[in-house]
């Protein structure tokens, strides 16, 4: 598989904490979500396959069951939402509201 966070699928991602995991994918959603609004649908895929990776860096390194379980549901709206019907009628604003506290711990961490 071809990765694009190469540096991070080759070990480092499974070095950050499950916070600075999540809040990494939220910042892709975010790019997604923004080109998305601009109308460039080639950059918000792309943004969007780049959380769908970094989503399943997460997953392989989960031992956390509750975790694992997040992780899954996740992927699954997020996808739903930015390529599928849309079934869980997500928005961009839920997205944001969702991975926002992920970046907001992250920050007050550092």
């Amino acid at each position: 598989m071809g990765y694009q966070h190469k540096d991070l699928a080759s070990g480092r991602w499974s070095k950050l904490s499950f916070l600075e995991q999540m809040a990494n994918i939220g910042s892709e959603v975010e790019r997604a979500l923004n080109w998305q609004i601009k109308n460039n649908t080639l950059y918000s895929r792309k943004a969007f396959e780049r959380a769908l990776e970094l989503l399943d860096l997460t997953l392989d390194n989960t031992t956390v069951p509750a975790h694992f379980k997040e992780l899954t549901r996740a992927r699954e709206a997020i996808a739903d939402y930015f390529v599928g019907t849309n079934e869980f009628k997500s928005t961009g604003i839920s997205w944001r509201k969702y991975f926002l506290p992920f970046a907001h711990a992250v920050r007050s961490h550092h």
